[in-house]
């Protein structure tokens, strides 16, 4: 995006520490400041000005951690990195996400038929916005289509031995929640309701926080389970290889946006 101003370091944030390494790695002439517990490295990526924050899991942490990337360190983009599990039945361990679209679905209201979302923020009463969520800009969206044409992503180990899995990007929307979906039912509520295809702990609000400030984002998600009853299990088998399949996504992405 042409507009940005390149001086500002592009805020990148992670949940986990798994997810984090793989840029601190990277980072050309880092310096370190603490923040409340969350650290904040700043240097450079691919000659790009960049600060990485560590948020913890949940959405609280992870808004306070973009506040924190705008606030006291002027990052003009907010790009969330690592895993989420799968909610629509097409997608494989390893693919990865890109969201169209953001949206906490754990916001609303409870009623005897059952949850109804409700934009954060605004009362959960009828009558209110029927919007929920928040789209990917159109041209950010376009930029980035180009920008991941033609070359493949790194291959992930497969469920059982076999060939590695090549990884597919999948644009669409992603729901977040302060729960760990492991549950069939609920996977197929959340992708009947929202239309997405994968759910995380953290996007929903980093994206709530870069819509108030006015700054752009971008959330790359990989796949690290597929939301059913053995979630957990997959999800600590497969944590540093759909890690490493986001960051390898993201690296293209830091040098362009």
């Amino acid at each position: 995006m042409s507009s940005r101003d390149a001086s500002a370091p592009i805020g990148i944030l992670c949940a986990l520490p798994e997810e984090l390494r793989l840029y601190r790695e990277e980072v050309e002439r880092g310096s370190f400041s603490d923040h409340g517990g969350i650290e904040v490295v700043v240097g450079s990526i691919g000659g790009r000005p960049v600060a990485l924050a560590e948020s913890g899991i949940g959405k609280v942490n992870a808004a306070s951690a973009a506040t924190i990337l705008v606030e006291r360190h002027g990052c003009d983009r907010l790009l969330m990195s690592g895993v989420a599990g799968a909610l629509d039945p097409g997608l494989s361990i390893g693919d990865v996400v890109v969201a169209t679209r953001v949206a906490q679905y754990d916001y609303g209201r409870v009623t005897d038929d059952g949850p109804v979302a409700y934009q954060p923020g605004g009362m959960p009463f009828p009558g209110g916005s029927d919007r929920v969520g928040w789209a990917l800009r159109a041209d950010l969206l376009a930029h980035v289509r180009g920008a991941l044409e033609g070359e493949p992503l790194p291959g992930i180990r497969a469920r059982a031995g076999d060939t590695p899995h090549v990884p597919a990007v999948h644009f669409g929307p992603i729901v977040t929640g302060d729960v760990f979906v492991a549950s069939e039912r609920v996977r197929a509520d959340l992708a009947s309701r929202f239309g997405a295809l994968a759910a995380d702990m953290e996007s929903g609000a980093m994206v709530q926080v870069a819509e108030r400030y006015g700054v752009g984002w971008l959330v790359v998600r990989a796949v690290s389970d597929l939301a059913g009853r053995d979630g957990a299990i997959d999800f600590t088998v497969f944590l540093d290889d759909a890690a490493h399949t986001a960051a390898a996504l993201v690296r293209r992405l830091v040098p362009v946006i």
